[in-house]
């Protein structure tokens, strides 16, 4: 189609006239300020000078950080189920059932063997993509700009260590990528959904060398007029490649997702099944907005009282430095040298005692108001209270027991429960797809298992009729979990419940190093 490279750019383009008008200070303007406003370059434009040192009490960070480590402390499992198949993940017992209408070839046993096999291998794949990086780059993006994306994609060079033939000489190449997009560079094609997987069509821009471009439109059999023509929209040696994926419905109702590349201009890639039922994309919401795909950010709310305090405590350093250090009013016609605020240093004067009493004279400061220091720090804990990070939540309180601090824990994170539960359907969909790229791309092959029980059999299309949920089994949170059981095990301890060496092997781990060298030294000095 002639005009296709300009209808999607069309497109493209009213994504980001939207997102610019979006809020009070559109999307991208809003988004480079909360940033610098995380970071900690806080009087950016406020045109100070340099003539007074300009403090930061960055709030902003210290709430932001807090709520994702807490939102990363916890750990999480992925267990998958095939929906219509009963099975009771708890006692791995299935549930027997009369005139059921399983896939052709498969039987209950079958299916529920393999979504078993995928919540291990769910483990794999997150430790080969690094899933824990994304995760956390993904919860600082949706921090900071209200909305993060993770794209997952076919890499088709990841080297599998697997072989198609018994004589190994035919490699297995391909396996799941991922990315994590900035909101800037992702467009809606209805702004106003909030389900993914309802969009029209999503749009992704990344800038690319132009070299790559090139690559990928040969690869694809462009003719030279269209390399000429993508060639052309380069600038500083990149260009602007687009990326469009949409449904494509058939007669039954059934969709794909498909895809197209193209340039300003040109096609790199024309339209393309991925075989998936899926949107290959997850997006985390921070704050959610009504009736809109993209998110918000508290950061933005947090900004009026970060620049209160950062100009309060300024004020208030710079009232200790004019009372310490303050101004001199020198005598120019009695005190010919030059005069400095060097401690010790030695003054000429020349004339009378009436000069000399006058030669030098110091300006004292307007007196501060007394309740300032008070108004800071009632400001910045208010501040973190209304933010949910409380002196309980950020370790400042101290509890006298693990049932008290357990207790002030749930009471702090409250708060937090709501980010928490959209982190983990954020996860749950991403199980989704990584399932949905397993049956449509790997055919046959072995996938490695997380643990030690080595490799099983696995054949994509025997399942492709299936639809896979996933849910996020949550466990206790790291840090606390180990405060409470080094407590509860040195309570046991005291009272002669547990001996010594009971209290060492149960240990938390990392708390002791070289625990069984400590249990052997002990039992050599016997």
């Amino acid at each position: 189609m002639k005009n296709l490279p300009k209808i999607v750019f069309k497109e493209y383009l009213d994504g980001i006239n939207f997102k610019i008008a979006l809020g009070n200070k559109g999307l991208f303007e809003q988004n480079k300020i909360n940033e610098r406003f995380y970071i900690g370059d806080q009087w950016h434009g406020a045109k100070c000078g340099n003539d007074r040192p300009l403090v930061r009490h960055n709030v902003i960070k210290r709430i932001g950080d807090y709520k994702m480590s807490q939102v990363l402390n916890t750990p999480i499992s992925v267990k998958f189920s095939a929906d219509g198949v009963p099975t009771d993940f708890d006692n791995n017992v299935y549930t027997e059932i009369n005139d059921y209408n399983y896939p052709t070839g498969l039987e209950r046993e079958d299916i529920n063997l393999l979504m078993s096999v995928l919540g291990d291998y769910f483990n794999t794949t997150a430790e080969r993509v690094n899933l824990d990086a994304l995760k956390e780059k993904a919860l600082k993006n949706a921090y900071i700009t209200g909305s993060s994306v993770l794209y997952t994609y076919w890499d088709s060079s990841v080297p599998t260590g697997l072989f198609a033939d018994k004589n190994k000489k035919i490699h297995i190449k391909g396996d799941i990528g991922c990315e994590v997009l900035d909101i800037e560079d992702v467009v809606f094609g209805d702004p106003y959904c909030e389900n993914v997987q309802n969009q029209p069509y999503i749009i992704i821009s990344s800038r690319k060398e132009a070299d790559e471009v090139l690559r990928q439109a040969r690869l694809y059999g462009a003719d030279i007029k269209t390399l000429d023509l993508i060639s052309q929209s380069a600038e500083d040696g990149k260009i602007n490649l687009i990326t469009k994926l949409f449904k494509s419905y058939k007669p039954d109702g059934s969709f794909t997702v498909k895809g197209i590349k193209i340039t300003e201009n040109a096609i790199v890639r024309g339209e393309f099944d991925t075989g998936l039922s899926l949107y290959p994309i997850t997006v985390f919401c921070w704050e959610t907005r009504n009736n809109s795909a993209y998110g918000d950010s508290e950061i933005t709310y947090l900004i009026p009282n970060q620049i209160a305090i950062n100009r309060m405590i300024t004020a208030n350093v710079w009232s200790a430095m004019s009372n310490g250090m303050p101004i001199m009013l020198v005598n120019g016609d009695t005190v010919t040298e030059n005069i400095t605020n060097d401690p010790g240093q030695i003054i000429k004067v020349f004339g009378s005692n009436e000069d000399v009493a006058g030669a030098v004279k110091y300006v004292s400061p307007p007196s501060f108001m007394k309740d300032f220091d008070e108004s800071i720090n009632s400001l910045i804990n208010n501040t973190l209270t209304q933010s949910g990070a409380n002196e309980v939540a950020l370790g400042d309180s101290k509890a006298e027991n693990a049932t008290a601090l357990a207790a002030m824990r749930d009471a702090a994170l409250m708060p937090l429960k709501s980010v928490k539960r959209r982190f983990y359907n954020f996860i749950e969909e991403l199980s989704r797809i990584w399932a949905d790229f397993w049956i449509t791309y790997y055919g046959v092959r072995e996938i490695k298992l997380s643990d030690s029980s080595g490799y099983i059999n696995f054949n994509g299309e025997r399942y492709k009729n299936l639809i896979i949920s996933a849910r996020v089994d949550i466990g206790n949170s790291t840090e606390y979990n180990e405060r409470e059981c080094l407590s509860t095990l040195m309570t046991l301890y005291e009272k002669g419940i547990i001996d010594r060496k009971q209290l060492l092997i149960r240990m938390p781990k990392g708390v002791i190093p070289d625990i069984d060298g400590l249990l052997a030294e002990k039992e050599d000095n016997q």
